[in-house]
């Protein structure tokens, strides 16, 4: 028995308070913590990276899933089996022998099961029962047990080897046999029984309705032979047509090695079959489990892996210390991708990518979906993007995914539920949004030009091949119609047109006069401040919606969308959220070369700024002295 915890810690990550679990009195004290404290409640036993054997004990109920109850009774059972309970806080990798405790016969069985791993070991004075020795002792004792019932499956086999085929011919028939013999004595019990127990007038007339084959169901369920009282089984014609193959195959498996190629087969003789086979089928009934194992052995295992891992279950689990301390991978961090000069610690393992995202799109975390490809093996993998921008983050674009055991994959992009990033890709998406406009009708209206082009060249060259090909001694041409005089020049047409883009032009000269005029009218150090002031105008609006959105991030959505029931609102905050995704950056102390051989010659934009800025000056100043009206 655990002593009652008195006063529980919490720490603060994520934006809620999570227990501290440091001591084994507060992971043996986790079934009296209120469970609406819990980060998580269930977490599947696939898809996160933890050890499947120590997850299957816990499961024992194998559904799949790990809930708070199965932990709780590991935890529990675990105490109940340690006189030295603190084990459980040392990051052990097994169990101490001194540490078991031995005062009731299930503890006896571990403590000697432990003893006999040492001494197999050669080391009898040894404490540690490691995980590794313990899962080998379990292999081992498995490994004896079948060559004993091997052995003794030698004294079951009545026919030799044959008794495995005459084992399975007898089963195949046993039940319709004893069917049978059974109806045979009811009928010599009661003569009236003969007939209601043979096949009646109906059940014939209704297969005669249908197409019949041999093996029909119909025809199966009909008696094995004509039912009489005191009859003996015909083992020739007279069988049921279904059940003759069988049949045939039990007389020459069975009937004949054991009774001499009977004729018929009567009720003596068939319990005198069935008692002799009866040894076969009771030794492969005790064919041994190799997960059930005897005298403590897998106890021992069981609690030597208890002792590694129930404490990193627990912070993985009640808590997401691991998670948020930053000391260690997560269990559900399947590994890291490196892609578009980041790499992206937080990726979690997926069966379906649309499945997941339908869910993790409520997280408002940039996630990208990658197949993942090694050989043969095949992983998809959901990652997020927490740090930079997204710019460069399209669908086929190729990366490389690690594993937690070191393994590259192959990567591609084939999904992407898009969030906000960032401040700074929230700051420059608006600029971004324009330049991409801009490029994109500059792109159209050169598109469209090209092609009237193209579409004039390919009209005059088939005008030129017509003209080209005209016979010679063609006949004289039929008088054309004259001409149409060519319309007059129509100014009042025009002149709208032209009224309208001067009004234009000069809309856009005074709207510019005015931005000059006012940012001129400003003293030298209100200029900065008004050029940041119309810079918050245009991206103010973006950076407050990416801000609130990226303080109300959430990591619950993510794994529940995998199978986890989170019971908190893990909140990834914009400092937390960078920290998971990893910029590329130069080495500290690195060495750098600034001369680029091939770089483009960059277009001096600084002096076409002063020569704007000394024009606007100029135009300010002849405008104020009065020789210039706008």
């Amino acid at each position: 028995m655990h002593t009652p915890l008195t006063k529980w810690r919490f720490f603060r990550a994520g934006g809620f308070d999570q227990v501290r679990l440091e001591t084994a009195q507060e992971l043996l004290s986790i079934g009296d913590l209120d469970q609406k404290l819990w980060v998580a409640l269930s977490c599947p036993v696939k898809g996160i990276e933890f050890d499947t054997r120590t997850l299957s004990f816990i499961d024992t109920d194998a559904d799949g899933h790990v809930r708070a109850p199965d932990l709780i009774a590991a935890v529990q059972w675990a105490g109940e089996r340690l006189a030295q309970p603190e084990v459980l806080a040392q990051k052990l990798d097994g169990v101490p022998v001194s540490a078991i405790r031995a005062d009731d016969e299930t503890g006896q069985h571990i403590l000697a099961a432990a003893r006999e791993v040492l001494s197999a070991q050669g080391d009898a004075a040894g404490e540690l029962v490691t995980v590794a020795a313990a899962a080998a002792a379990q292999a081992h004792f498995a490994k004896q047990a079948q060559l004993a019932w091997e052995a003794a499956g030698a004294e079951a086999k009545v026919l030799g080897d044959a008794t495995e085929a005459a084992h399975a011919a007898l089963q195949a028939v046993v039940a319709k046999v004893d069917d049978w013999f059974v109806r045979c004595e009811l009928a010599a019990f009661d003569g009236r029984a003969a007939d209601a127990l043979n096949a009646s007038g109906d059940a014939l007339t209704a297969l005669g309705a249908t197409a019949l084959h041999s093996d029909s169901e119909g025809i199966a369920a009909l008696p094995l032979a004509r039912v009489q009282p005191g009859a003996a089984l015909p083992l020739g014609s007279g069988i049921n047509p279904a059940w003759a193959v069988r049949v045939q195959a039990l007389n020459d498996a069975v009937l004949t090695p054991l009774l001499g190629a009977p004729s018929e087969l009567t009720t003596v003789q068939w319990q005198q079959v069935k008692t002799a086979l009866a040894p076969y089928g009771a030794w492969l009934a005790a064919k041994p489990d190799p997960d059930a194992q005897g005298d403590g052995v897998r106890d021992l295992e069981k609690l030597a892996r208890f002792v590694r891992d129930l404490m990193l279950l627990a912070n993985n689990f009640v808590a997401f210390k691991d998670f948020y301390a930053r000391q260690g991978r997560a269990t559900f961090q399947v590994g890291t991708l490196y892609l578009d000069g980041r790499s992206a610690e937080l990726c979690v393992a997926v069966n379906d990518a649309g499945k997941h995202a339908s869910l993790a799109t409520l997280a408002r975390i940039c996630l990208v979906y990658v197949d993942c490809v090694r050989g043969a093996e095949k992983l998809s993998v959901a990652a997020a993007f927490t740090a930079g921008d997204s710019d460069q983050l399209v669908v086929g674009r190729n990366g490389v995914f690690y594993d937690r055991q070191g393994r590259d994959w192959n990567a591609t992009i084939t999904k992407i539920v898009d969030h906000p990033i960032s401040l700074r890709q929230a700051f420059w998406a608006p600029y971004k949004r324009l330049a991409r406009l801009v490029s994109e009708q500059l792109q159209k209206m050169a598109a469209n030009k090209a092609k009237e082009a193209d579409d004039r060249m390919a009209l005059l060259a088939v005008e030129a091949a017509k003209k080209g090909a005209a016979p010679a001694a063609a006949p004289a041409p039929a008088a054309k119609a004259p001409a149409p005089a060519p319309t007059a020049f129509d100014v009042g047409k025009f002149a709208g047109i032209f009224a309208a883009i001067g009004l234009a032009v000069g809309a856009l000269g005074t709207a510019l006069a005015s931005v000059l005029t006012g940012l001129l009218a400003l003293k030298w150090w209100q200029l900065p401040i008004a050029l940041v002031g119309m810079l918050l105008l245009v991206s103010g609006p973006a950076v407050v919606l990416a801000w609130f959105k990226l303080r109300s991030r959430n990591l619950g959505p993510i794994l529940d969308a995998n199978g986890w029931a989170i019971n908190a609102r893990a909140r990834i905050n914009i400092p937390f959220g960078t920290s998971l995704t990893q910029v590329a950056q130069l080495p500290a102390n690195a060495e750098r070369a600034l001369t680029d051989p091939y770089a483009e010659k960059e277009t001096p934009w600084g002096l076409y700024a002063v020569l704007a800025a000394l024009l606007a000056a100029g135009l300010y100043w002849t405008w104020k002295s009065g020789w210039l009206v706008f």
